[in-house]
């Protein structure tokens, strides 16, 4: 379980292509890890399967690949890192499971002059429904607010500090993100439609 709360830019090393799945090594400045814990890959909870002084390795199966915009990474690019909850911490962004559901893409990214920045991002209508204003959803594994919603598409604000310390700061118009909806949203909707069952 995670929070959305980025807690370190990863960048990529080394990916290594395997029939049925990848490996890849990140750098990053994340302590108190270890092999077998649960990380956030830009929003996908993966394994550490070795661990070195300050790079950390994950294998990525073919799920994760197809689902998710990790097929798109090479060597060099950013990634947002966040280690699993733990059930002391303070919850500061959402329920967050690293389940990634669709990828979605940038339509357009618009700069206004107080420094924050929209984003407009468009992903499978069968997800949208799990979308509410003001509501919050994972871009990339960040916990951010939903500020309006289109048939297609969601907008979202961005601050300065997430454009600096994210993966967001390096995306252009047409870039994917993985995208997690809302939990909550989902389990009241299984309720209702089980309810007469």
């Amino acid at each position: 379980m995670f929070t959305g709360l980025i807690e370190d830019l990863g960048k990529v090393n080394n990916i290594n292509k395997f029939k049925g799945h990848w490996n890849i090594e990140i750098k990053t400045q994340l302590d108190d890890i270890k092999v077998g814990d649960s990380i956030a890959v830009n929003g996908v909870c993966l394994t550490i399967v070795s661990l070195g002084k300050q790079n950390i390795s994950f294998d990525i199966i073919t799920e994760s690949l197809d689902k998710s915009n990790f097929s798109d990474l090479n060597i060099g690019d950013h990634v947002n890192l966040e280690r699993c909850l733990r059930l002391s911490d303070r919850l500061g962004g959402h329920i967050v499971q690293g389940h990634v559901e669709c990828i979605g893409k940038i339509n357009s990214i618009k700069n206004l002059m107080d420094g924050q920045v929209i984003f407009e991002v468009s992903f499978d209508k069968s997800f949208l429904k799990y979308c509410i204003y003001k509501g919050s959803i994972t871009l990339d594994g960040i916990s951010l607010t939903i500020m309006e919603i289109s048939k297609s598409s969601i907008k979202v604000s961005i601050i300065p500090h997430t454009l600096k310390n994210t993966s967001l700061g390096f995306k252009k118009v047409n870039s994917n993100l993985n995208i997690e909806t809302d939990l909550i949203a989902k389990y009241v909707e299984k309720n209702l439609l089980n309810r007469d069952l």
